[in-house]
């Protein structure tokens, strides 16, 4: 990210087996080696009845929630929750939709919210979906309280809140206005390049079946077709028939659609940054070319895909995908499981245990 400096973390272990980090147990192992220390910490702060906040500051489509799933998948979902501000306002939706259900989201919100905008024009903004516009923090603030009273007594990530420049601020007192205030909280802030937000989008498939998303670039599947003069992914959901995969319709302009609310992000990723008085855990998507062999082993680094034909086969060809950052140096992304084990030890530093 320019004019912020996220330091390189390092994950390289000599000697280290080679793990497959797509796959479940083989991620266990890997976690085991590279965070073995710090994983046990956590969960005897987490067993001790303990729990924190975590606000996720990164650009969209930077990884937040897959980090967050990898994060519950080490530490059980019956200790780590994942609230999705957009998904909450989503689902919201769907409680307009239904009489008792809006009837009952309408008790809450005259019981719980406080702002200068009527709850009628809010209500009226949310149901004809201009949502865009409309959605004062004050409502986010006890939407999020209603959710995290549903959670019970977890830690958790908090993604899509701060989302507007005003709003960091509100954050800041967040836990005391939901009840938290014994729980520490941090801010954990990722970097992560513009090109790979834009590869995500524009070699981004989906399965019309069962949605399960993949990439014909950066996560490939077990089978591939060839048809029409093109490549064509085959859902390998073990819970799917196998269709044919494809792209989501605009996927095509890659960030461009997303470019002023990419430029908003950062804004709010920097402001965060000079926050005093909260810690914060940083995430670094990508390491230099450069300083690779130092810091990382090579499965680490995120795989680039392609495909040739061989007669009537079709070869898939691997090799470490290289980006420029936006520090114009050539780099590698990492797969998540990398960045996890830095959320790991960097969150045990500032939980301070």
């Amino acid at each position: 990210m320019k004019d912020l400096e996220f330091p390189l973390f390092k994950t390289k272990i000599e000697g280290s087996p080679k793990f497959d980090l797509t796959d479940f147990e083989q991620r266990k192992e890997y976690f085991e080696l590279k965070a073995g220390d710090e994983i046990k910490k956590i969960k005897e702060y987490l067993n001790g009845g303990n729990t924190f906040i975590a606000y996720f500051l990164g650009k969209k489509n930077s990884g937040k929630g897959t980090y967050a799933k990898m994060f519950r998948e080490i530490f059980g979902k019956e200790n780590i929750a994942h609230l999705s501000i957009g998904d909450m306002i989503r689902e919201i939706d769907k409680e307009l939709q239904d009489p008792e259900q809006k009837k009952e989201l309408l008790a809450f919100l005259e019981k719980n919210y406080r702002g200068f905008i009527s709850l009628e024009d809010i209500l009226a903004s949310l149901e004809k979906r201009s949502t865009s516009k409309l959605l004062p923090s004050e409502l986010i603030l006890a939407l999020a309280k209603r959710e995290i009273s549903r959670l019970g007594k977890k830690s958790i990530f908090i993604d899509g809140f701060p989302r507007e420049l005003d709003q960091v601020s509100y954050s800041l007192f967040f836990r005391d206005l939901v009840d938290y205030r014994q729980d520490p909280d941090v801010m954990i802030l990722i970097d992560i390049p513009e090109p790979v937000i834009n590869a995500r989008i524009k070699h981004r498939v989906i399965c019309p079946l069962c949605n399960t998303s993949r990439s014909l670039k950066l996560l490939t599947t077990q089978k591939v077709e060839h048809e029409d003069g093109k490549f064509h992914l085959i859902c390998d959901n073990s819970d799917c028939t196998g269709a044919k995969m494809v792209p989501k319709e605009g996927d095509e302009k890659g960030i461009e659609p997303i470019k002023d609310r990419l430029a908003l992000d950062e804004m709010l990723i920097k402001r965060a940054f000079s926050l005093y008085g909260i810690p914060k855990v940083l995430l670094r998507n990508s390491v230099p070319i450069d300083k690779a062999e130092e810091y990382l082993d090579d499965y680490e680094i995120t795989p680039e895909y392609s495909y040739e034909l061989e007669g009537d086969k079709i070869k898939t060809i691997e090799k470490p995908w290289q980006v420029v950052d936006d520090n114009n140096q050539p780099s590698y992304s990492l797969m998540p499981p990398p960045v996890v084990v830095s959320l790991i030890k960097q969150l045990v530093e500032s939980l301070g245990i």
